[in-house]
């Protein structure tokens, strides 16, 4: 069984630097776990690598599709599972990293994720009652069909719940049917840090996105013709600038709620990444735990 090393953690809390650290110790190459930097143009409302970073490590699954484009769960599921099948093969490690919960255990766990092709009808029943309903009544449905799903997704991710119904309505099968068996021997590093800080962090890496230039990055793709209903438009920050520009809002009050979306977001990864779950290994970052990771992703190599 092939060795693979998970990084999991919420949001800004330094992944990504983590990954990079061990990628060049241990002759690495990098996953991306995250459902926003698959896309093309979106680069800097999905705090995607810079080109130095990824000149300098090979990253998987980033860049791959236009924000036009179709893209589910079971495509990512496969392309994951090729390009880790792939950098074993070259005898190198490597490491699953992000923060998108359903891309990641999908892999580690091994997910069986059933290949519904889209119901356009059904698709347009279940919109039409979300938008008279407000998705509670589509989210209780779920629980109801498939309680295992609705654990799994946002109640407030309609797109997700709505494919998720589709899937139970149209084959009886739920949103992920766990395999009885992974294919990689992993190793869960998670990064935490205190709530409080976590949240400051994040309010200044908005506070960047806004001065690198994101409101000129949205207006780009707007003009490009990806309007803000695509699933990927709807991304945090990219939906509440596009608001902005639209003139539905505020510069100011966009990146408020670009900040209260992200805390959200925190709050549903915590329920991803549950510090309760003993298969993770956490870390708070304020700590020095370089050397402990170290010691510990030396003794996982060596099979100790």
């Amino acid at each position: 069984m092939d060795n693979l090393i998970a990084i999991v953690g919420p949001t800004a809390v330094g992944k990504s630097r983590l990954a990079l650290q061990l990628a060049q110790n241990y002759n690495g190459e990098i996953v991306s776990a995250d459902s926003r930097q698959i896309y093309r143009f979106m680069d800097i409302g999905t705090a995607k690598p810079g080109r130095n970073e990824l000149n300098l490590i090979p990253h998987h699954l980033i860049d791959i599709i236009k924000p036009g484009e179709n893209f589910s769960l079971a495509q990512y599921h496969q392309l994951a599972s090729r390009a880790i099948d792939d950098i074993c093969q070259r005898k190198k490690l490597p490491l699953l990293v992000g923060g998108s919960g359903q891309y990641l255990w999908s892999v580690v766990e091994g997910w069986g994720i059933p290949k519904v092709q889209p119901d356009p009808d059904l698709r347009h029943k279940l919109e039409e009652k979300a938008a008279r309903s407000g998705g509670e009544e589509l989210y209780r449905e779920l629980k109801m069909r498939d309680p295992v799903a609705a654990s799994r997704i946002d109640r407030h991710n309609i797109r997700r719940v709505i494919r998720a119904l589709e899937i139970s309505k149209t084959n009886n099968e739920s949103y992920h049917q766990p395999e009885k068996s992974t294919l990689y021997d992993s190793l869960i590093i998670g990064l935490t840090m205190e709530r409080a800080e976590l949240y400051r962090r994040i309010d200044l890496r908005i506070d960047r996105m806004i001065e690198n230039g994101l409101v000129e990055e949205v207006k780009k793709l707007i003009k490009m013709g990806y309007n803000l209903d695509l699933p990927s438009m709807s991304s945090i920050g990219y939906r509440q600038i596009g608001d902005f520009i639209e003139g539905r809002t505020t510069l100011e009050a966009a990146i408020q709620q670009i900040k209260f979306e992200s805390h959200r977001l925190v709050r549903q990864q915590y329920n991803w990444f549950s510090p309760k779950d003993d298969r993770i290994r956490w870390f708070d970052i304020h700590s020095r735990i370089e050397p402990e990771i170290s010691a510990l992703v030396d003794k996982f190599i060596k099979g100790v």
